[in-house]
Parts: C-alpha cells; sequence; structure tokens
C-alpha cells in the first residue's frame, strides 16, 4: 500500500533512522473487548487501518499480545507491503492469560518467541523498532532489566530488530538500558492529569530520543476532568481534542499514538490534535496536574 503525503499536526520526528508523523497510531483498540480476541467489526477495522496510512500517518504502534495475534493480523492485511515511509513498532515483554491479563514473560526464550511471532504475523523479516516492556499493569516496577533487555540486543545483533525501545519503565531503567544500547524512544503513560516525567521528557529530547505516551485520558479525577472539559468548551473542541493538542505543544519529541476503531474518530483525532492552544487555557490546563 503506497502513504499519502498529507500534512499532519505536530510535524514530523528522527526515530533512530526513519522521518516519522508526531501523530501516529495505535492499534491496540483494534481487537475485541478489554484487548482480547478479533474486533466486531473487521471490515471496519482494516478501514481505519488504510486511512491512518492515507492520512499520512507513518508511525504505528501495535504487539503481537494484542488479541493476542489480532492487531498484527489486521496490519499485514490491510497494509502489506508497506509502504518504504510507514514504521511499525511492537513491543515484547508481556503474554496474554484466558483471564484477559496481562502476565510478564520475560526470559530470553520468552522473549525470542515474542518477536519471531511478531515477524510471522507482521510479514517482514526485519522488525523496526520493538519495545522492551517493563513494569506491570499497575505502571512501572523497580528492578533490573539487564537480562531482558539483553536478549534484544541479542536478536538486534542477529539483524531482527533495527531499533530498540523501552516502555513502562522508571528512569532508572532507561539509564540502565542506555549503558547496554542504544534506544531510540520511551514508551510511558503521561497525560495532563499524570505528569510524572515531566523532568524525563525534557532529557531524553536533549538527547535526541522521542517519548510516547499512552492513555492521553487515562487516570483522571473528577475534578482534573470538569477542568478539562470547561477549557474544552470555551475552546469548541473536545476534551481529548485539547489533551492530544497539550501532548504536543508540550514538547517536540512527544509522539502520539491515539488508538480508535472508527474511521471517523481517527479523524476527529487528526483534526483535534491540530487545535492550537492560547497561553491562558495551557496555563490553566498545565495546573490539572500540579
Amino acid at each position: 500500500m503506497e502513504a499519502s503525503s498529507t500534512s499532519l499536526p505536530g510535524g514530523t520526528w528522527t526515530l533512530g533512522d526513519s522521518s516519522v508523523t508526531r501523530f501516529g497510531y495505535g492499534a491496540m483498540q483494534l481487537a475485541g473487548p478489554w484487548v482480547m480476541g478479533p474486533p466486531a467489526d473487521r471490515d471496519g477495522a482494516l478501514a481505519v487501518l488504510c486511512e491512518a496510512v492515507e492520512a499520512g500517518i507513518t508511525h504505528i504502534d501495535t504487539s503481537d499480545a494484542y488479541g493476542p495475534r489480532v492487531t498484527n493480523d489486521l496490519i499485514r492485511e490491510a497494509l502489506h507491503p508497506y509502504p518504504d515511509s510507514l514504521l511499525i513498532a511492537t513491543k515484547v515483554g508481556a503474554n496474554r492469560d484466558a483471564q484477559g491479563g496481562w502476565p510478564t514473560a520475560r526470559r530470553p526464550e520468552d522473549l525470542r518467541k515474542q518477536v519471531q511471532e511478531n515477524l510471522r504475523s507482521l510479514g517482514v523479516e526485519v522488525l523496526d523498532l520493538v519495545n522492551m516492556r517493563m513494569g506491570d499493569a499497575n505502571g512501572p516496577q523497580p528492578g533490573s532489566l539487564a537480562e531482558a533487555f539483553g536478549t534484544l540486543v541479542e536478536l538486534q545483533k542477529e539483524g531482527l530488530i533495527r531499533h530498540l525501545g523501552v516502555s513502562n519503565v522508571t528512569p532508572e531503567q532507561i539509564d540502565e538500558a542506555q549503558r547496554i544500547a542504544p534506544i531510540v524512544c520511551v514508551q510511558n503513560m503521561y497525560n495532563l492529569a499524570h505528569r510524572y516525567d515531566d523532568n524525563l521528557i525534557d532529557q531524553l529530547a536533549a538527547q535526541g530520543i522521542a517519548y510516547v505516551p499512552f492513555f492521553p485520558l487515562g487516570g483522571f479525577t473528577p475534578l482534573q476532568s470538569e477542568t478539562l472539559s470547561g477549557v474544552a468548551k470555551r475552546l469548541g473542541a473536545t476534551p481529548m481534542s485539547v489533551a492530544l493538542a497539550w501532548l504536543l505543544q508540550r514538547s517536540p519529541n512527544i509522539l502520539l499514538i491515539p488508538g480508535t476503531s472508527s474511521t471517523a474518530h481517527l479523524r476527529e483525532n487528526i483534526d483535534g490534535a491540530a487545535l492550537s492552544l492560547p497561553e491562558e487555557a495551557v496555563a490553566e490546563l498545565d495546573r490539572i496536574g500540579r
């Protein structure tokens, strides 16, 4: 499939050796409820992926654990052979159980198996970017990532992975990873209400490393949601639009991967992220997480 050259909000960022749109797409919501099983509307899911690429998006985030083995299959069906400009990022470090949980799977043999599964399901010989997922469903947890990350470095040296990143990690784990091998991105939860990584984002920007936040509206208290909704109403926008626009304006190394299973919602997200926030709105929004 060929990509278009449509301009997207935020411009581009150099991720490793690739220039990608800062507005990307996260494929997690293409799977069924609780990220388990197939989508209710398979044709609709395929249409969203095609629409994303036609809109000019060149960064798609996925994992073979989504479904499991659902979103990667959809991506391959919709987009393979992939445009040269498209970078597909995946992640390893967790499996799925019958209850929909995310048990960790970080032994060397687990990671090698997951990388091979991602290669097969995406239909490629080399993965563009693999994020090493640490922590658990509650967020980052302390502990060494040396063995797990070292396994990915070995796979990179074997020619199966182009670039490496880390996900759901502490600053200490990022430092540890960088002592082992270069990383091109960090993927953590971050939004207006959860700003624990403020200093980290600035440090990574200085190093030319991307920061990819997930859950742009996750974990808001009722009061925080009320503040966001008030700003959005005054600007004639949706809360999601304001949240995405704030993230893009927060730092040039922030790459967005909002997910949706609707082409209409995808277009709304793109249009919303292009919103220019006035200084007084930014000041009010900044107080949400502080």
